[in-house]
């Protein structure tokens, strides 16, 4: 099964909820959380701080991931680890590809139009809202 996995980083205030804007498929044209694969024999938190320092330029200095939770998709062979932290500090991010940008927590995460991921990130974010962040790493 090939894993993925989707970064929820929220800004150092707590306020908003960093996405990028997708230029390409999937979901091209609509906002997602950053993330991206985990290559074959590499650990899911590893994969996680490398996916987001090369979307955003976001390093280990600069945030504490946790795990939080996962899907896992048997009918498309793959599975998403979901990470969530908070940056420690105001700092300027570095798109790779897609532009960045942070949202507020006011939001209608569940709106299929405008977020991918078919509601799962309203879902993670109540979640957080909940049950809070899962273990750090």
């Amino acid at each position: 099964m090939q894993g993925y996995n989707c970064i929820m980083v929220y800004h150092q205030q707590n306020d908003r909820l960093l996405f990028c804007k997708r230029l390409k498929d999937p979901y091209k044209g609509m906002y997602n959380l950053v993330g991206g694969k985990i290559e074959p024999g590499e650990p899911g938190i590893c994969a996680a701080y490398r996916e987001l320092e090369e979307e955003t330029g976001i390093t280990a200095d600069d945030i504490t991931l946790s795990h939080m939770m996962d899907f896992t998709y048997y009918n498309q062979g793959c599975y998403v680890e979901i990470y969530v932290g908070t940056l420690r500090r105001d700092m300027p991010l570095r798109a790779e590809l897609h532009p960045l940008c942070w949202m507020s927590l006011d939001e209608d995460f569940f709106d299929l139009e405008r977020f991918a991921g078919e509601g799962n990130i309203g879902h993670m974010v109540q979640q957080v809202n909940l049950y809070g962040r899962g273990a750090a790493r």
